[in-house]
């Protein structure tokens, strides 16, 4: 059976003890990486809100399985909201800049949202599929958070966790929203949008990492130089999942052609252990 089929998406209600840590760069004192997840983190709250309108718009199209899967899509980006919201409690406002970086990310958003409903459809697929890439990357490769915060690292554990189990959801929205379009048209916009979006996402996590440096006290090309190597250089958050983000152009590409089914059941194995 194909995972497709036989995964189970599961929401589970965490609440996390988020605690202010003793040092603000919870990365192991790692200034340059903290700012960078935490530029992730900001984007989560009303992203995920942006993931959860455009699914439910279409809602009505979808049903069995597909209709199932939605419904705990649905649940667990609501609890991802909830938690990275607190998670960017911990941000010292008087210190950094968050509400600025907040209102760009809003922002953003709205832009997306005046573009209507399939815009809204088109932009989450591409970011989800983003968020798969580096969740896997993250369950692969745990060093990354190896000195984190624990409480926060396991956040981060969860969330890349749910974020393997619902990779497809949207995407398999997309299709059974798009059946009616060309096969020609429906991967010309889901390439070109991902081509867009891979712009504005990179672009808008690399700013936003530098501004929470330039906090911290780093002249802007330090901080530029910084966030550059953070990012492609060592550890290289995006340059270690190339090969799965270059997949999505293929023509028939879906998000469990990559299948990292046996690496998540690991995971989840953990993360029961951890609860008990």
């Amino acid at each position: 059976m194909s995972p497709r089929d036989s995964v189970e998406i599961i929401p589970r209600d965490l609440h996390f003890k988020l605690g202010q840590p003793v040092d603000r760069h919870w990365l192991g004192g790692d200034a340059v990486g903290t700012a960078v997840m935490n530029a992730l983190s900001l984007t989560f709250p009303d992203g995920e809100k942006l993931f959860m309108d455009a699914v439910r718009h279409f809602r009505s199209k979808v049903s069995g399985k597909l209709a199932d899967d939605v419904r705990q899509f649905l649940a667990q980006e609501a609890m991802h909201s909830r938690e990275h919201h607190a998670l960017n409690g911990l941000l010292d406002r008087d210190h950094y800049p968050v509400e600025e970086i907040l209102e760009h990310v809003r922002e953003r958003i709205r832009f997306t949202r005046s573009r209507g409903p399939y815009a809204m459809l088109l932009s989450t697929i591409a970011l989800e599929h983003f968020t798969a890439i580096l969740a896997d990357q993250h369950l692969a490769q745990p060093d990354l958070l190896s000195a984190a915060d624990p409480a926060i690292k396991r956040l981060w554990q969860w969330h890349a966790i749910e974020e393997t189990e619902h990779k497809a959801v949207a995407f398999d929205v997309f299709l059974e929203a798009t059946k009616h379009w060309s096969p020609a048209k429906r991967y010309l916009l889901r390439t070109w949008s991902m081509a867009y979006i891979t712009w504005q996402f990179s672009q808008n996590i690399a700013n936003h990492a530098t501004r929470l440096l330039m906090a911290d006290s780093y002249s802007e090309p330090q901080a530029r130089r910084a966030v550059r190597r953070f990012l492609w250089g060592t550890p290289g958050l995006f340059r270690r999942v190339w090969r799965t983000y270059f997949s999505w152009y293929l023509p028939r590409f879906h998000p469990w052609n990559h299948d990292n089914s046996a690496q998540l059941e690991r995971w989840r194995a953990r993360l029961i252990t951890a609860e008990s």
